[in-house]
């Protein structure tokens, strides 16, 4: 008998999900539960945050593995990726 689940037959879209936001900034933030990601998009002095999401340590680390892996198979094809500069001034959340 396998533990494992079966894989999802289908994924909905919420209708309240229009389209995707543009996220250039992000903050993470974490208790012993959970972690949450705080997606922004940051233009010239001010900003807005798209999207929050929060989840479980063990699925937080997949996100990681799974995000590492694209990043990779992205450069193997298209080349390395320069890291953006980070701003002058420190960001924060009010």
């Amino acid at each position: 008998m396998s533990n494992q689940q079966p894989p999802a037959q289908e994924i909905k879209i919420a209708d309240n999900i229009p389209g995707a936001e543009y996220a250039n900034l992000m903050h993470i933030s974490h208790n012993k539960e959970e972690f949450h990601l705080m997606f922004s998009n940051l233009m010239g002095g001010s900003g807005r945050v798209v999207s929050k999401i929060i989840t479980n340590p063990a699925h937080y680390k997949r996100m990681i593995m799974a995000m590492n892996e694209n990043l990779k198979k992205y450069e193997e094809r298209f080349g390395a990726i320069i890291e953006a500069e980070l701003p002058d001034k420190e960001i924060g959340f009010k």
